[in-house]
């Protein structure tokens, strides 16, 4: 298929100069330079909570950008506007989740034709007229930005605690909702993450707050009726690089403190019974041991990687003596065989497992031991577990989609083995799943690792290398690539691209040694099986060399930017996405809200001399070349506080300056988001409708 030429200019706007400043500093004997260090405001805590705040200099700088990545589309707001439009048809505009039940409710989300946010509600479970309990259309009104951080009924359904950010700083505003009236509460929790785990009396609920450098750190129990500064500190974490969450066991028994870096975890219960209840430790940290905790009966349910289990493995410990002494196997680790997540329900423990990229769902009956498999058959999918709020059910719901079959939602009964097809994605504007063909293929990486690729293109497409590719990678935090169904794919899609997910190490989709040879001193790994992904898929013909756009975001924004330097004309564009490019100068600044957490992740530089050479070896900033480069555009958000602006800025800029040919290079800097961009859903559209854009005039050139 083809699509119509897009109209861009004849000749390429002049790009802007960003003035560099002589800066340098000394780490381990070599002297390091950054020229565009000056682009960090070194207010930036104040611009996370007030962009007014910024630099006016600095933001003269993102404005001169955001007007050259305009002036570079200009006469294209026509076709944009067509593939919004597009992306758009494919998204059922009235929405809904399946209702979840709790108690004498389900809760439900569902979104209002052409409403940009959900809509939370609920209805009487036997059936009945829906609530609409927290419209956050209207909470958005008047607002640049909101996201919607959470939304949690009390135990007794009286009231909702709901979060909001309204800045993309992840700064979420808690509100307490009373679901009789609709109004809410005059006190204001603030500095919070959003989310909270209630108190089995509703008389309050825990909640954690963020420092000043925006880290998770503290849990603190707010009483209704109460302000803000009468809420009691609960638990403070220590350690820097630690950050602390929260969690409710399935049974509800249990509220879980869960404080974690990278590759170690530690856990403490409090008896959600009790508004008094004191932090009560599972067991110590221990510098690579991981584990999150389960309740069941007078037990605790273990997920860890204790004792050599690299894949993990399920142990069992008395409530009493929860300590590692007393841990005992229940499913035993088994090497390739990595268990994802585990759930206790009153009779059944529910597993998800991945082997070679394939994940599974495993049903255990507690009484028996008897185990039960529910697995499917295409070459590369999607699969999840709803976890749901209820606990004594034989009832679980699960989620299967692939690159070509839109999302199932399906209940199954395990005593009867009934299964109930909940919800089919609707695709308005029409979907046909045999005109499209997914495939599983493996690339060979340099070192003879098989990487895993998932692919899916046109059943009429040409497989004799003239096709485009879009080629998307992550590979970092022992995160998996899901393949699953998206709809706005098939923008690029249907006009001839093969679109491929690159599976590569320093995920886990072939297990935590996967993830394992893709960190720290193996991050090479990393970008080296990427660009052999994408080697394989020009040798097989499903696209050839220059005529791949690579994608990717956050941390696979740094391998964006790496595989920029290691090889260019591989590349006919690269997409950017808040990409992490700034690794050394982050990793050197403990003081920036994700640095001590990430140590574990990359290395300290500034304390391991090793890890400061290899960083420095591949951070995209430091490693720009005197070379010719592909078209790349990075977008960002000035309030992210994951990757913070100046790291997209000071990249886009180097390029600039050394590059010896190719681009152009392009910055799109969001001035009212954070980390993930518009947070309306169709807003959303307009950032992949430029993305897009980008990827298919990459391919044919921008000076054409």
């Amino acid at each position: 298929m083809t699509v119509e030429r897009l109209p861009f200019p004849t000749s390429l706007p002049v790009a802007p100069v960003v003035p560099s400043k002589q800066h340098s500093f000394l780490v381990h004997g070599r002297q390091i330079s950054d020229e565009f260090a000056w682009l960090k405001d070194p207010n930036w805590q104040d611009v996370l909570k007030d962009p007014a705040a910024l630099d006016p200099a600095i933001r003269t700088v993102l404005e001169r950008e955001n007007a050259y990545t305009a002036a570079v589309f200009d006469g294209t707001a026509d076709f944009q506007q067509t593939l919004v439009a597009e992306m758009r048809g494919r998204v059922k505009e009235d929405d809904s989740s399946v209702p979840e039940p709790d108690g004498p409710f389900a809760y439900f989300t569902r979104y209002r034709e052409g409403g940009q946010h959900p809509l939370v509600c609920r209805q009487p479970r036997d059936g009945g007229a829906e609530t609409l309990l927290l419209d956050c259309d209207k909470e958005a009104e008047g607002q640049a930005f909101f996201d919607l951080g959470g939304a949690d009924q009390s135990p007794d359904h009286r009231l909702m605690a709901w979060g909001a950010d309204v800045k993309g700083s992840e700064y979420f505003t808690i509100k307490v909702r009373d679901l009789e009236t609709g109004q809410d509460q005059a006190h204001t929790l603030l500095k919070t993450s959003g989310g909270v785990v209630w108190l089995q009396d509703a008389s309050g609920f825990y909640y954690v707050e963020l420092d000043d450098n925006h880290r998770p750190v503290r849990v603190r129990r707010h009483m209704i009726g109460t302000t803000q500064d009468a809420d009691a500190v609960v638990y403070e974490e220590p350690d820097s690089g630690f950050f602390v969450q929260l969690g409710l066991t399935q049974s509800g028994a249990f509220v879980l403190i869960e404080a974690s870096d990278h590759e170690t975890s530690e856990v403490h219960l409090l008896d959600r019974t009790d508004p008094m209840a004191v932090p009560r430790l599972v067991e110590p940290r221990t510098v690579a041991l991981q584990y999150d905790v389960e309740h069941h009966g007078d037990r605790l349910i273990i997920l860890t990687n204790a004792d050599g289990a690299e894949d993990f493995k399920i142990v069992t410990a008395p409530v009493a003596t929860p300590g590692r002494a007393h841990w005992q196997d229940l499913v035993v680790a088994r090497p390739g065989v990595m268990v994802l997540f585990a759930m206790a329900l009153s009779r059944h423990l529910v597993r998800l497992e991945r082997e070679d990229a394939r994940p599974r769902i495993v049903v255990r009956d507690f009484a028996s031991g008897h185990e039960e498999v529910i697995g499917f058959d295409e070459e590369a999918f999607s699969l999840s577990v709803d976890p749901g709020y209820e606990y004594d059910t034989a009832v679980i719901r699960y989620r299967y989609s692939s690159m070509t079959t839109p999302s199932e939602v399906t209940d199954l009964d395990l005593d009867t083995g009934t299964r109930i097809l909940r919800k089919r994605q609707v695709v308005p504007s029409g979907h046909r799943p045999e005109d499209y063909v997914t495939r599983r293929l493996f690339a060979t990486a340099p070192d003879g690792a098989q990487v895993p690729i998932s692919i899916v293109h046109r059943r009429d497409t040409p497989l004799d290398g003239t096709a485009p590719c879009l080629l998307y990678g992550y590979g970092s935090y022992g995160m998996s690539m899901s393949a699953g169904f998206r709809t706005n794919i098939l923008s690029l899609v249907d006009r001839g691209f093969v679109y491929a997910i690159a599976h590569i190490r320093g995920g886990t989709e072939k297990g935590w040694r996967w993830y394992l040879n893709g960190k720290r001193d193996k991050k090479l790994n990393t970008f080296t099986d990427f660009i052999a992904c994408g080697e394989h898929l020009a040798a097989s013909g499903y696209t050839s060399r220059g005529r791949i756009v690579a994608h990717g975001g956050s941390a696979g924004g740094m391998l964006m930017g790496a595989v920029a330097n290691l090889a260019p004309s591989l590349f006919a564009g690269i997409v950017s996405e808040v990409p992490f490019v700034d690794v050394l100068n982050t990793m050197l600044d403990a003081d920036l809200p994700l640095t001590p957490p990430e140590w574990p992740e990359w290395g300290n530089p500034a304390a391991d001399e090793d890890a400061f050479r290899t960083i420095l070896s591949y951070s995209p900033y430091d490693n720009v070349r005197r070379q010719a480069y592909p078209a790349i555009l990075a977008l960002a958000g000035l309030t992210d506080p994951r990757v913070t602006y100046w790291e997209p800025a000071k990249w886009i800029a180097r390029l600039r300056e050394r590059m010896e040919g190719g681009g152009p290079v392009m910055l799109k800097m969001n001035m009212d988001a954070g980390h993930g961009g518009a947070a309306g859903r169709f807003d959303r559209l307009e950032e992949v409708a430029l993305s897009y854009l980008f990827a298919l005039r990459s391919i044919e050139g921008f000076e054409n």
